[in-house]
C-alpha cells in the first residue's frame, strides 16, 4: 500500500477543491437540452385548444365538454395526467378549489367554485421545497361580468397556460432535488382569486415556497405602440415584501436593501440565468410589482410573504386584451390565435423552464446571513451551514446603484469570510449556497449585523 506523504495529501486536497470550484462555475449542459426540447408546435396546439373552448370566463359553463371553463380545466388536468403517465406517474395531479360569492368582490356575478389545476413533480431530496410556474386558465370579454360572450383569450392567457404545460412535458423527463409545481390558476380576471387560494393552501400546508414564476401573456410581439420585438421580455418584481416588520423597515433605513427583497432576488436570478444560457434574449428588469396600477397572480403569493415575479412580453397590444371580438374603424379587436407568436412563446417558456430546473437543482439558500465591517477596511459575512450536496458558498456584491450583482467570490465550504479591502459602505452584499452540480441558490441579503 502506497503511503501518501503530507505534502502529497495537501496537493491532492487542493486539486480536489480546485476541481470542485471549477465544476461549480461551469454551465450545465442539461439546461441547453431543456431549451432545445421546448416545442413551439406543442405550444401552438395547446393555445389553439384552449382558445377553442369559446370562453374560459371563471363563471362560464362547467358542464359542457366543448365550451367553458369546466371543459378547459378538465382538458388541462387530462393533459397533466398524460404527461405523468409518460414519466412513470412522476406528477401528482389534482384540483385545488375555493368557493366565491358576490360578497367577495364586485367582479363576481354569481356563486361559483374557483378551481385550480395542479401538477406537482416531487423533489428527491427536498420534497417540501417548491418552485412554481403558473399560467391563468380563465379569459374575459370586454365586460368582465359577461360570462357567455366568446372570449378566446389566446394570448391572455392561453399562452401562459400552454407554456406551463409545455414546461411540465419537458422537465418531467428529469429528476430534481426540490419539487416543481405546474399550475393553472382560475379567477384572475375577477380579482386574483385562484392565486390567493393556492397561496393560502401553501401556507396552510407549510410549503417552503422558493418562488413563483407567474406567466401572464407571453405570446405577443406586436405592441400597440408599433414596436415589433421577439426577443425582449419583462420581469416584474416588487422591491421588498409587504410582510416586512417595522424593525426590518428601520434596519433598511440604516443598512440599505431598499431593492433587495426576496422577489427582487428571484428576478435577478432569472435575469442572470437568461444572460448565461439564452444570451440572444433581452430580459428587462421592471422595478414594480406589476404594470402600473394593475395586478397578476404572483401578487397573492407576495402578500403571503413568498417570493414571486411576473414574466411577460415586453410590448403589449391593448386592442387584443379584454376585448369583444369585432372590427371598428378598420381596427380589429379581440384576443384571437392570430395575434400569438408561437416561437416567441417558446422562448419565454424556455426562460421559465431553465430557471425552474436551476432552482430545483440548487441547494437551499443559507439562513441567518449577517454582515459586519462598520468603520473597518474589510467586510465580514457569516451564515448558517446548509445541509446537502454543496461544494461551498459564494459571496456576491455590487455598487449600491447597480441593478445586478457585479462581483462574486467563491469562498469554499465555510460559514464566515472576510473580504479584505472591500469597504462595507460602498457596496451591497449577499450570499448563496453552491451545489456540487454547480447550481446556486438565490442570493440571500443580510438580515442582521455583527461586530
Amino acid at each position: 500500500m502506497k503511503i501518501i506523504r503530507p505534502i502529497e495529501f495537501l496537493s491532492l486536497l487542493s486539486f480536489v477543491l480546485i476541481s470542485q470550484i471549477s465544476n461549480a462555475q461551469d454551465t450545465d449542459q442539461r439546461l441547453y437540452e431543456i431549451i432545445e426540447s421546448v416545442s413551439a408546435d406543442s405550444i401552438e396546439h395547446d393555445i389553439r385548444k384552449l382558445a377553442g373552448f369559446g370562453t374560459r370566463n371563471t363563471f362560464s359553463d362547467t358542464v359542457s365538454e366543448t365550451r367553458g371553463i369546466g371543459a378547459a380545466r378538465r382538458w388541462i388536468k387530462s393533459e397533466f395526467e398524460s404527461i405523468s403517465a409518460n414519466c412513470d406517474n412522476c406528477l401528482d395531479v389534482f384540483y385545488q378549489k375555493d368557493y366565491v360569492t358576490p360578497e367577495d368582490g364586485e367582479r363576481i356575478p354569481k356563486e361559483a367554485w374557483v378551481v385550480n389545476v395542479l401538477a406537482i413533480q416531487k423533489g428527491t431530496k427536498y420534497p417540501n421545497r417548491y418552485v412554481i410556474m403558473s399560467g391563468d386558465i380563465d379569459s374575459r370579454a370586454s365586460n368582465t361580468m359577461d360570462f357567455t360572450t366568446d372570449a378566446p383569450g389566446a394570448n391572455d392567457n392561453a399562452s401562459g397556460m400552454a407554456g406551463t404545460m409545455e414546461a411540465a412535458r419537458v422537465l418531467s423527463k428529469y429528476d430534481f432535488e426540490s419539487s416543481i409545481i405546474y399550475v393553472g390558476l382560475s379567477g384572475e380576471e375577477q380579482g386574483l382569486f385562484g392565486g390567493k387560494g393556492l397561496a393560502e393552501y401553501a401556507k396552510k400546508n407549510n410549503w417552503e415556497v422558493i418562488g413563483i414564476l407567474n406567466n401572464d401573456m407571453i405570446g405577443n410581439i406586436e405592441g400597440v405602440d408599433g414596436v415589433i420585438d421577439n426577443r425582449s421580455f419583462r420581469i416584474f418584481s416588487e422591491p421588498v415584501p409587504p410582510t416586512e416588520t417595522e424593525q426590518e423597515r428601520r434596519m433598511r433605513r440604516f443598512y440599505g436593501g431598499e431593492v433587495d427583497g426576496i422577489s427582487r432576488q428571484l428576478a435577478r436570478y432569472i435575469h442572470g440565468n437568461v444572460e448565461t444560457y439564452m444570451p440572444e434574449m433581452n430580459p428587462m428588469m421592471i422595478y414594480r410589482l406589476d404594470r402600473f396600477g394593475r395586478g397578476g397572480h404572483h401578487r397573492p403569493f407576495n402578500d403571503m410573504g413568498f417570493a414571486g415575479v411576473r414574466i411577460m412580453e415586453a410590448h403589449e397590444n391593448y386592442n387584443r386584451q379584454h376585448q369583444d371580438i369585432r372590427t371598428e374603424d378598420g381596427i380589429e379587436y379581440g384576443d384571437v390565435v392570430e395575434g400569438v407568436n408561437f416561437k416567441y412563446a417558446k422562448k419565454l417558456t424556455a426562460v421559465n423552464a431553465i430557471n425552474l430546473a436551476s432552482l430545483a437543482w440548487a441547494p437551499p439558500a443559507p439562513n441567518k446571513v449577517e454582515i459586519g465591517g462598520i468603520v473597518e477596511p474589510n467586510t465580514k459575512l457569516r451564515w448558517e451551514a446548509v445541509e446537502g450536496n454543496i461544494v461551498g458558498y459564494k459571496i456576491y456584491w455590487r455598487d449600491t446603484t447597480a441593478p445586478q450583482w457585479q462581483y462574486s467570490r467563491f469562498v469554499g465550504d465555510v460559514t464566515e469570510f472576510t473580504l479584505d479591502g472591500i469597504v462595507i459602505d460602498n457596496y451591497l452584499f449577499g450570499v448563496v449556497a453552491v451545489g456540487k452540480n454547480g447550481h446556486e441558490s438565490m442570493v440571500v441579503f443580510p438580515s442582521g449585523t455583527f461586530r
